[in-house]
């Protein structure tokens, strides 16, 4: 939303007041720069939240923008809260380190230390967990909340298994899968993938040499693009019948499949495949 300087440097300094608890609006260039990317994340959050509607910025001035913004952002942080605090009670780590120190551990700390008003743009944590997608374009609550959301999806997907089951194939993908970083989502979606191609029930998780000379013969047979189509059509059949079709999980774990294939394409061009499945 296009506003010029001298429309936005007054909200400035009215946020410089309230931070200064009106006693001044003499303040540190740095807190400057804090607030005004504090004014502009909020205009930019009315922006994403209308869609992008070229013409709001004509009809409303860059106060009322900051204070519409400002109020999405305050909502989507107790949106945020209200679904983590969903998800905690039944959550399960299978005892991965970093899924539990990033989640359990961190999140609560991003809501106790989050300065809605004066610095909304602060991520504050790390967020070393990865995700099945890229969430790097997002800052402050957005991202949180978007790091929310994919642990809530991967908790859904991973609880149609025994926990047991998870942690047997994590602990056959790597014997310190209690300290690794990877996405324990993907290690499983692969074990899923691998199944799906063989047409083989997920309760066997032993593969036997002949699944992996079929799926070798397979990669070298079909293109990529082939078998990308094939295991999204099968994906979605999965999703159907065993998550009521839940399209959010859907689109998350479909995101993923591209990068899985050409890891599996490699692996089977160098017959290794059973180090990922």
């Amino acid at each position: 939303m296009d506003y010029e300087m001298e429309e936005l440097v007054p909200i400035v300094g009215k946020l410089a007041e309230k931070y200064t608890s009106h006693e001044s609006t003499s303040i540190t260039y740095e807190k400057a720069e804090q607030l005004m990317g504090a004014v502009l994340y909020c205009i930019h959050e009315l922006w994403e939240s209308s869609g992008n509607a070229p013409s709001l910025n004509k009809k409303l001035s860059a106060q009322r923008a900051y204070e519409m913004g400002a109020a999405y952002v305050r909502d989507k942080t107790g949106k945020a809260l209200d679904l983590y605090n969903r998800i905690l009670p039944e959550f399960c780590h299978y005892e991965n380190k970093c899924l539990y120190d990033t989640f359990v551990k961190g999140i609560p700390e991003f809501f106790k230390w989050y300065d809605v008003q004066f610095e909304p743009q602060n991520t504050i944590l790390t967020l070393d967990y990865p995700l099945l997608k890229d969430i790097s374009e997002y800052t402050g609550i957005d991202k949180i909340f978007e790091f929310i959301k994919s642990i809530g999806l991967e908790q859904k997907f991973l609880k149609l298994f025994p926990a047991g089951y998870v942690i047997n194939i994590l602990s056959k993908d790597n014997r310190n899968w209690q300290e690794s970083m990877d996405n324990i989502c993907e290690i499983v979606f692969i074990h899923v993938i691998g199944h799906i191609i063989l047409g083989k029930s997920l309760t066997v998780i032993e593969l036997e040499e002949d699944d992996y000379s079929y799926m070798q013969k397979i990669f070298k047979q079909a293109t990529l693009e082939d078998i990308k189509k094939q295991l999204t059509t099968a994906l979605e059949i999965f999703i159907k019948n065993y998550y009521e079709n839940d399209r959010e999980l859907l689109n998350y774990l479909s995101g993923a499949i591209s990068g899985i294939v050409v890891r599996l394409k490699n692996a089977a061009d160098n017959k290794v495949l059973g180090n990922i499945i």
